[in-house]
């Protein structure tokens, strides 16, 4: 399953509605990219799989940081 290790988000169910407004179930995927990002803190690079949005903080934050806070939630 495709899931944020920083946000911990995964994929959101809906429905598929056609023309005639049938209703059947669908899969909402989380846009999921695997990164190598280096980490200052053990001066090495770690592999990671982040939502885009995620991907954006980790400018913002240190990714040790970003990675202990999302195994809290």
């Amino acid at each position: 399953m495709a899931m944020c290790q920083v946000t911990r988000k995964a994929f959101m169910s809906g429905h598929r509605v056609s023309h005639s407004n049938v209703k059947t179930k669908r899969r909402k995927k989380v846009n999921v990219q695997k990164k190598r990002i280096y980490d200052l803190e053990t001066g090495r690079f770690v592999r990671v799989k982040l939502s885009t949005r995620a991907l954006r903080t980790t400018n913002k934050r240190p990714i040790a940081l970003l990675l202990r806070e999302g195994t809290k939630a």
